[in-house]
């Protein structure tokens, strides 16, 4: 027979304001057992003691504190035990108070001071080949900031143990499909001059030339997406794109001061560079005519702007994704196919003979 000073499940829940659902769940994980169940009609009964437990596994609920948690605290042996199961907990909460705080900063920040779609501070770049010790490897996008710092300290240690030379800032090269799949290729680097030895995950690597549109974003990394979406802005309005990993060169980060405001991370998107095609194109062929001249800067204009992938015969080809002037090219390819058919030509226009 249940005590007088119990409460059928009803009147326990609204004076506790766990509603019966909740009760029961909480019986069925042994959270909060009721003092009497009825072996033939099953109903729950309750004590007034129990109602300052209900109580506190309100609140630590309300706290999001798994009931596993609560089952620990309520169970603990001593005062310490309990205290530090508490404490835990809290160390949690402040985490994700902290990280909360910074999202509601950034949004508020992005709704103040909406990005200009025409900045200034972009810049184009042609970076050359380098040897650089690495480390590679196939993560989650979830997982790029705890496996970027962990392979760049491993780097750093190795590269000092080594008796390497940095000849640059560090970096990392990171596959389309880590942004477009969440998961994809990603590599750590720090530019060195000597020998590497390979060592664990360490490899010696060629960084391969790139040409990149840039740009510093100064700060954490919780808004970088804005540089990012900049970035892109830039590079689809100017007709850019080419396909190529993003390369991030960190300038001060982590690593160099625990000073958060002062990191600052440069993004690489891959681009055309038309100037460095015309250039490399003239450096081998100083005068190729078109109607007995050179490409005017009107005509490499056009080709930046207007044209599409083409095939020309069954030897030449522009299979560049990059605008081309069409009536100019095909008179250039066609006299020198005239003269030798059999002659390759290839370069940074993506001008190719099979």
């Amino acid at each position: 027979m249940a005590s007088s000073l119990s409460l059928p499940i009803g009147d326990f829940s609204r004076a506790t304001h766990m509603s019966i659902k909740t009760l029961r769940h909480y019986h069925r994980v042994g959270l909060l057992e009721p003092a009497d169940v009825d072996q033939f009609t099953g109903h729950r009964r309750y004590t007034t003691e129990q109602i300052p437990t209900a109580q506190v596994i309100r609140r630590f609920r309300g706290l999001d504190m798994p009931i596993e948690d609560i089952r620990g605290i309520l169970t603990a042996p001593d005062v310490p035990s309990r205290n530090e199961l508490i404490a835990a907990h809290l160390s949690r909460l402040e985490e994700s108070l902290a990280r909360t705080q910074t999202a509601v900063a950034s949004l508020r920040d992005l709704l103040d001071h909406p990005e200009d779609p025409a900045r200034t501070d972009i810049s184009h770049r042609s970076v050359a080949g380098t040897r650089a010790a690495a480390i590679t490897a196939v993560i989650d996008i979830e997982d790029a900031s705890s496996w970027y710092q962990g392979a760049l300290g491993e780097l750093q240690a190795t590269v000092s143990a080594q008796g390497l030379t940095a000849s640059g800032a560090p970096g990392g090269v990171y596959a389309a499909d880590l942004f477009t799949n969440e998961r994809g290729q990603a590599t750590v680097f720090i530019p060195c001059a000597g020998q590497i030895r390979p060592v664990g995950r360490l490899e010696g690597v060629e960084l391969p030339p790139a040409e990149l549109a840039i740009i510093v974003h100064q700060g954490p990394h919780d808004n970088i997406d804005r540089a990012y979406g900049a970035l892109g802005t830039h590079v689809t309005q100017h007709a850019l794109a080419v396909e190529g990993p993003i390369r991030e060169y960190y300038l001060c980060g982590r690593h160099d001061t625990p000073d958060e405001s002062a990191w600052r991370t440069e993004i690489g998107w891959p681009i055309f560079q038309l100037e460095t095609a015309r250039r490399r194109f003239e450096a081998r062929h100083p005068r190729h005519p078109i109607h007995g001249e050179l490409l005017t800067d009107a005509q490499w204009e056009r080709w930046r702007v207007t044209a599409q992938p083409l095939q020309i015969g069954p030897t030449f080809r522009i299979d560049t994704t990059g605008p081309v002037d069409t009536n100019a090219i095909i008179a250039w390819i066609n006299r020198r196919a005239a003269t030798d058919p059999q002659e390759r030509i290839t370069d940074a226009m993506g001008l190719s003979a099979a």
